[in-house]
């Protein structure tokens, strides 16, 4: 999707949600190192973890999917301007970086405008049946 843009200038890509459908997860490490470009994951609520679902699903083949899960690392708890909790996971940026560039995309509640957007935009595609291999996903410069 990214080489298909052929857009230079994307700085970020932001993905609300790293875990698909409860049991996908999206490898940002490799990601990032595909693109070369910062990788931020948002989620809005505090959780325990994955591990337990991953193995009451997936009982013969649950350890690939926890050891990719703990690759991502712990969340960061960051508190808006809006004065909402977001938790992130990053990669190619800083924490600090991370929060200027999602309070200045957030202007009211947890959800970044980006993500905002394409989330409306992906539940128009679906209503209309168009499928799309954008949904969910916002890539930005900034």
């Amino acid at each position: 999707m990214y080489d298909e843009l052929q857009r230079p200038d994307v700085g970020y890509v932001l993905i609300s949600g790293l875990i698909v459908s409860m049991f996908n997860i999206i490898d940002i490490k490799k990601l990032y190192h595909s693109l070369k470009i910062p990788i931020i994951g948002i989620s809005y609520n505090d959780s325990l973890g994955i591990e337990s679902a991953l193995k009451y699903h997936f009982p013969d083949s649950f350890e690939s999917k926890i050891s990719l899960y703990q690759k991502l690392g712990k969340r960061e708890k960051i508190t808006l301007n809006t004065s909402h909790d977001i938790f992130i996971r990053k990669e190619g940026c800083n924490l600090i970086d991370v929060e200027y560039l999602l309070n200045g995309l957030t202007l009211y509640g947890s959800v970044p405008e980006p993500i905002r957007v394409s989330q409306l935009l992906a539940k128009t595609l679906l209503q209309k049946n168009y499928h799309s291999k954008f949904i969910g996903i916002s890539i930005i410069h900034y």
